[in-house]
């Protein structure tokens, strides 16, 4: 059923086993990263669709690495799932980019479908900026009308 690489950060090994579980159950599979900078060592290795990341963490605190996978990979969709957050980690994380702010204890039915939500909007960011990559390399090759041509497609496709 899942058709998207998914990867959930935090630093309570019970809490993340447990939620590793109930999503294998609905047929999705996270990776998994104890540590903001074991989650960022697993970019590298293969960049997520979704990010599910807690903010209280010994080491890099969750906004840092928000910051960090913002900038270097923006397509990511990343879900806040914290238990110990306040108002200010919340506009920190949207003004960020953040995708959600969701609070522990979470409903599975509500984080699934964030996920989903979450998924879909990675999907079309995916597809604008793969786009946006081809209309330049076309323009800078001197395909200026097939340049133009693949950007009027994406444009019409929203």
């Amino acid at each position: 059923m899942q058709e998207y690489k998914i990867l959930v950060v935090d630093d309570e090994e019970d809490f993340i086993k447990g939620l590793s579980e109930r999503l294998e159950l609905r047929e999705m599979k996270a990776d998994v990263a104890m540590s903001g900078e074991e989650a960022l060592k697993k970019f590298e290795e293969d960049e997520p669709a979704v990010m599910i990341l807690d903010l209280k963490m010994p080491g890099m605190h969750g906004i840092d690495v928000l910051k960090k996978v913002k900038k270097a990979y923006p397509t990511t969709q990343v879900i806040i799932l914290t238990g110990h957050g306040s108002e200010k980690d919340m506009e920190a994380a949207k003004k960020i980019g953040a995708f959600a702010y969701l609070e522990k204890p979470v409903e599975m039915d509500t984080l699934v479908e964030t996920m989903n939500q979450a998924h879909t909007k990675w999907q079309k960011v995916k597809s604008s900026v793969d786009t946006a990559f081809m209309g330049a390399a076309l323009a800078a090759t001197g395909e200026l009308d097939m340049a133009q041509q693949v950007m009027r497609e994406e444009k019409g496709k929203k």
